[in-house]
């Protein structure tokens, strides 16, 4: 029988650890069995709830990642560590890597690319079951299986900086907004704001609904999936 594995998120923003555990619901073969806000409340879930996986923002309030990566190691725990964060600095990236962090998510990016990390990173476990010994090319194969099937470049025609925007002004409303209302904010056309809008329900970070807002053509209003 396949194991579910048992994952820890660690982040300190309310809002964008409710998405991460939303996330991960979403997925088959996975379970979310806490959560943390602070570098000290992770380590205690670690010994407490003994995950398998560990999603990491490395800035948290009183710790950075990476120190938190090394306090574990030091304690002599082999969790396996992904690292979700708006951090992408080389030095910090090496570092990571040096630390043995299995896979590295920055921030912002989109449901599908969530989805297919966590499922690289579960088809790499599944290759250690009911094994005693690995061949060279088993052990090519599990690493292998590591690297990312999907391009991790933006779909055609979508910017990074302008997405991520759109993104925070979406973020940002609790109410729903027009792409009219995001383009002004943004500084865009409305023909503009509404393809990255529409970029964003595909990657299934924000859904719309018809703005009944009185007589005349209905508008939609976008939300963001929190």
């Amino acid at each position: 029988m396949t194991e579910t594995i048992r994952v820890l998120i660690v982040e300190d923003e309310p809002l964008t650890a409710e998405a991460h555990a939303a996330y991960v619901a979403r997925l088959e073969g996975f379970t979310v069995v806490g959560s943390a806000a602070t570098g000290r409340a992770m380590l205690a879930a670690v010994q407490a709830e003994q995950p398998d996986l560990v999603l990491l923002d490395f800035t948290l309030p009183d710790a950075h990642g990476l120190q938190l990566v090394r306090a574990l190691r030091t304690a002599g725990s082999a969790v396996d560590v992904i690292a979700v964060t708006a951090a992408h600095d080389a030095r910090g990236v090496k570092n990571a890597i040096a630390l043995g962090i299995v896979q590295y998510l920055v921030k912002p990016f989109s449901y599908r690319t969530f989805a297919e990390r966590l499922t690289t990173y579960r088809e790499f476990r599944r290759g250690f079951e009911d094994r005693r010994s690995l061949s060279q090319a088993d052990i090519d194969q599990r690493l292998g299986s590591l690297r990312s099937s999907v391009p991790s470049e933006l779909a055609k025609g979508i910017a990074r900086e302008t997405l991520e925007a759109v993104q925070a002004v979406l973020m940002a409303s609790a109410a729903g907004v027009s792409a009219t209302e995001v383009a002004d904010a943004t500084g865009t056309s409305r023909v503009t704001a509404r393809r990255y809008l529409e970029h964003l329900i595909t990657a299934g970070q924000a859904d719309k609904d018809v703005r009944h807002s009185g007589p005349g053509r209905p508008e939609y209003e976008y939300r963001w999936l929190r």
